[in-house]
């Protein structure tokens, strides 16, 4: 029997990579003053692929197709293919969650991140590279 081996905090890193099938992502916002949504992502879709969130502290909503979800510590919710949503921090504390993703949106996100620039024709053509819609 092998000694144990003590897993490495997620915090800021990833489980997985682009080869696995799934990838686990700890991710946090800082929050920000009242006023409309700061979006974390646009809303969007995936054509092919599920996607989920887990909130480990602080509160996160999720639009689901045209419904508005509360994810506050220890809640998750998960968006099925084909479903536009977005995501964003509601309040002025941080948000610390987990994103539950395949590793094709995993390549997406490592690709909008690395983009010089974002323009929305640019945008659009790197969802679209990934099965995704930009909405």
């Amino acid at each position: 029997m092998s000694p144990s081996i003590i897993a490495p905090r997620l915090s800021g890193n990833i489980l997985g990579s682009i080869a696995s099938a799934f990838v686990v992502a700890e991710w946090r916002d800082a929050g920000g003053p009242a006023g409309p949504p700061r979006l974390i992502a646009p809303r969007h879709l995936h054509h092919s692929d599920d996607e989920a969130w887990y909130a480990l502290e602080g509160t996160l909503r999720v639009q689901v197709g045209n419904d508005e979800v509360e994810v506050g510590a220890g809640c998750g919710v998960f968006v099925p293919r084909g479903t536009p949503h977005t995501y964003w921090n509601p309040g002025p504390g941080p948000v610390r969650y987990l994103l539950v993703m395949t590793s094709n949106i995993f390549r997406l996100i490592q690709e909008i991140h690395a983009m010089a620039e974002r323009t929305p024709a640019s945008l659009q053509a790197v969802f679209r590279k990934y099965d995704s819609e930009l909405l």
